[in-house]
Parts: structure tokens; C-alpha cells; sequence
């Protein structure tokens, strides 16, 4: 008779990342509660700001005036719904995913919606920032919430 034998494994990633100041700068902004964004050569105001130009692979910022202040408003460019959260999302509630382009902004950025079901997102729906000044990188935004009534 063979016994079978068995391990929990628990598979972490743990690292720290030093931020830079690009990104350095950035995470302090939202957790002052504003946005930034970096132009890049092409002339798009790309946030989250990319470290290197997606055109020319140069360093970002070229020069000290291609940080852009950005709106704390923005539009819905897609999005998905998560009925089940993980744990360490950042809700604990059903919610969607979406990229989200900050008024201002050329390029997207990936952050959680609250809204109390899925029918409540849409597509061009407009959002606005709920920061937290408690939180830390990309947790100093709490979540986006929509605008007005309705979400639009």
C-alpha cells in the first residue's frame, strides 16, 4: 500500500519596488489628492505616467514642464464586473474594473468603480476620484464613483 503525501505550498511574490520620480511623483500627487499625468513626445498625456516614451523609449519627463495636472473627473472607456471581490482588491463588495481616461489624459488607467450593480455601469459613463489620504500608491484613490444621478 503507497501513501500519498502532501504539502501546502502558499506562492507569494514579495518585493519591494522603489518608485522613482516618476512614479514617485505621481503617488504623491493622488495622495495629496490630485492626478498627474506625463506628455509624452508624441504629445499625449499618458496616466498613469510611463517611465519611458511609448514612441521613442527616451526617459520621461524630457523636460520639467511634461507633467500635466490632471481633472480627479473622468470618462469610462470599458469596464468589467466582478461579482465575487479577492481578497486584496479594493473593495470588499461587488464592483467593476475599468480603465478610466482622466479628463485631460490621452491614455487610460486601470482602477475599481462602486456602483451597486452592474447595470449601474455603462461605457462613456462619467466617474470622479474618492481619494484616501490614508492610502498608500495606487490605494490613495479609494475607488471612483459615478457622477451625477445615474452614473452619467
Amino acid at each position: 500500500m503507497s501513501h500519498v503525501l502532501s504539502a501546502r505550498v502558499e506562492v507569494t511574490f514579495d518585493y519591494t519596488r522603489s518608485l522613482g520620480p516618476i512614479m514617485g511623483r505621481f503617488f504623491q500627487a493622488l495622495k495629496e489628492g490630485r492626478i498627474e499625468g506625463v506628455r509624452g513626445s508624441d504629445g499625449r498625456v499618458h496616466c498613469p505616467p510611463p517611465e519611458f516614451d511609448p514612441v521613442t523609449s527616451e526617459a520621461l519627463p524630457r523636460e520639467g514642464d511634461d507633467f500635466v495636472a490632471l481633472g480627479s473627473e473622468g470618462e469610462v472607456v470599458t469596464w468589467s464586473w466582478m461579482p465575487e471581490p479577492l481578497e486584496g482588491q479594493p473593495l470588499e463588495r461587488p464592483f467593476a474594473w475599468a480603465l478610466i481616461r482622466v479628463d485631460g489624459a490621452d491614455t487610460p488607467m486601470l482602477h475599481a468603480v462602486e456602483v451597486s450593480t452592474s447595470d449601474a455601469m455603462a461605457t462613456g459613463m462619467r466617474v470622479r476620484a474618492r481619494f484616501n489620504a490614508e492610502g498608500e500608491g495606487m490605494r490613495a484613490v479609494e475607488c471612483f464613483e459615478p457622477v451625477g444621478e445615474g452614473g452619467v
